[in-house]
């Protein structure tokens, strides 16, 4: 930033500009707050919805377990996927101009065709096919947490890096210019002085 002509005019431009950034700053420093508190939110989230993974990913293991157990792995392959009754649910919001999104799998409300029973259906294919659905619909939240997380997380470094770039190289190249013009102005107005002396 180069030194303005030293005038009051341009004086009082700069303590102005001092005074946005650090109105500026002081904004970047409560959204890096805001952020950082939804990160751990998020966070919180992400963990649930990592637990409740892992228990109906544990769940559909037993499940296919005892479904292999009955059919074998020919048989259970030879029964029928069917349509899929469920739908995404999506539900967006903002906060400080990130996007964040809540996803959740729900029952569809028009399944479409009724799936083509398997010859030799049992309790332990219809439970198998039942927990893996529990499991399609626990990773839908992990996913949107992981999402979230990601997006708060970059727009963090964002927020932070220019939060820094004022506090470090701007407010104090500011401080400096103004010092300055303000140590030119008053030598001029001292020279002024002697002059006006001299000439009477």
């Amino acid at each position: 930033m180069d030194a303005p002509t030293p005038t009051r005019s341009a004086l009082l431009d700069l303590v102005d500009e001092r005074r946005a950034m650090r109105e500026g700053h002081a904004f970047l420093d409560e959204k890096c707050m805001l952020l950082a508190g939804a990160m751990l939110a998020g966070l919180g989230e992400h963990r649930r919805a990592e637990a409740a993974v892992q228990a109906a990913h544990g769940a559909a293991l037993d499940a296919l377990a005892a479904a292999l157990a009955r059919h074998g792995l020919g048989a259970l392959q030879a029964h029928p996927a069917g349509p899929s009754t469920a739908a995404t649910a999506v539900a967006a919001r903002r906060l400080m101009g990130v996007g964040l999104l809540d996803v959740a799998l729900e029952p569809a409300r028009d399944a479409g065709e009724a799936p083509v029973p398997a010859f030799d259906r049992s309790p332990e294919s219809a439970a198998c096919a039942l927990a893996f659905g529990e499991l399609a619909r626990a990773c839908a939240p992990l996913a949107a947490a992981q999402g979230n997380l990601e997006r708060l997380d970059r727009e963090y470094r964002k927020t932070s890096r220019r939060a820094r770039a004022l506090a470090d190289v701007l407010m104090p190249e500011a401080d400096r210019l103004i010092a300055e013009l303000d140590t030119r102005l008053a030598d001029l107005e001292q020279e002024d002085a002697i002059w006006r002396r001299g000439a009477r």
